[in-house]
């Protein structure tokens, strides 16, 4: 049976991604750099890793995430800049703020994409998208990609379809067509462990998935395989969310020599606590906690988190979490630490300094 998209007609959203943000915003700051490899990150002599990187960096086959020694292994002339949150930050406000000449109803996913739902008007949603474009290449320098469909997962899949400095709108008739020949690692929500559990079942494209019946899916995924069921017919009811609760902040460093001392990771944590506290207290006043956790990646890469719930937080229980999560490793050293805490939903107002926070 072929879903009904009829809901979806009366939608139009346009997932708008910005090219390589960080790197786009330092090459405009350094005009001398347009023709150069570029990237943002750590310092590669650090152990640091790439945010992002330009196209061209990217043809040599960097990429985000990438440890900066072997980007520079891959491309002995990459250009690796510090990383300037606060530049990109006030950018992507300047780019928020074209959104808003357009609609109001906004969700911004990152400092780099978000969706628009421009369903109320009654222009054509591809003529706005590249009107917001170019309207970003106008005023801000920067190039951006733009995807536009009837829903969310559609309109970000499409924006990447045509990068950089491109566009691409799934119409309605096409939807059927399209995802037929969509890789199901595509579909939102399907992540490395699903993808894994997909391939064991024979599936690779959307098309097979469609063919799979909803209560195997759900005896195989739970609750997800019911979104399955729906996304891979390309079927997303999800609302364009205009107030996004941001749900956890934490701060991690990865050490330049691995630690191999409980002692030595507790002097370190030091540091990281007060980040987190500054953190806290400057920009999530306002926020009720939840609990805390502490995460780390061994030597190995093998990661490992713990968490407990609570609203008074102090260092005594980082502390604590982060020794269990140190004896998980039994005996291997480390190379990053991590702390951080998840909020409770956004309901009362509560202060920090009354919940008696790292004591």
């Amino acid at each position: 049976m072929q879903p009904d998209h009829k809901e979806q007609s009366n939608r139009s959203i346009i997932h708008i991604d910005m090219d390589c943000f960080f790197a786009a915003i330092e090459i405009r700051e350094r005009p001398e750099l347009i023709n150069r490899p570029v990237a943002v990150g750590g310092n590669p002599s650090s152990r640091g890793v790439l945010t992002t990187c330009n196209y061209i960096a990217r043809k040599y086959g960097c990429r985000s995430a990438m440890p900066g020694f072997k980007a520079l292994e891959l491309c002995p002339d990459l250009i690796i800049l510090p990383v300037r949150h606060d530049l990109y930050r006030k950018e992507s406000y300047k780019i928020r703020d074209i959104f808003k000449q357009t609609t109001q109803l906004i969700e911004p996913l990152s400092l780099d994409e978000a969706y628009l739902d421009v369903s109320h008007l009654k222009t054509d949603p591809s003529k706005i998208a590249k009107q917001i474009r170019q309207q970003i290449k106008d005023e801000r320098g920067l190039t951006s990609s733009a995807g536009i469909a009837s829903n969310k997962m559609l309109a970000k899949i499409a924006s990447d379809w045509n990068k950089p400095d491109g566009q691409y709108h799934i119409p309605d008739e096409h939807i059927n067509a399209f995802m037929k020949e969509l890789p199901a690692t595509k579909i939102w929500g399907v992540g490395e462990k699903t993808a894994h559990k997909l391939n064991e079942m024979g599936v690779n494209t959307c098309k097979e998935l469609q063919s799979i019946e909803l209560s195997t899916l759900h005896q195989k995924f739970g609750k997800f395989g019911v979104n399955l069921y729906q996304l891979c017919r390309g079927i997303d009811d999800r609302s364009v969310i205009t107030n996004r609760e941001r749900k956890s902040t934490s701060v991690e460093r990865t050490f330049k020599i691995n630690i191999n001392q409980i002692n030595e990771a507790k002097a370190k944590f030091k540091s990281i606590l007060l980040e987190l506290k500054d953190d806290l207290t400057t920009n999530h006043s306002d926020r009720k906690l939840k609990s805390a956790f502490v995460k780390i990646t061994f030597s190995d890469f093998q990661k490992t988190s713990t968490e407990k719930k609570s609203n008074r937080i102090n260092s005594e229980l980082f502390n604590e979490l982060l020794i269990n999560s140190w004896e998980r490793g039994k005996g291997k050293s480390v190379r990053l630490i991590g702390a951080g805490v998840r909020f409770e939903p956004k309901k009362t107002k509560s202060s920090l300094d009354q919940m008696n926070l790292f004591d």
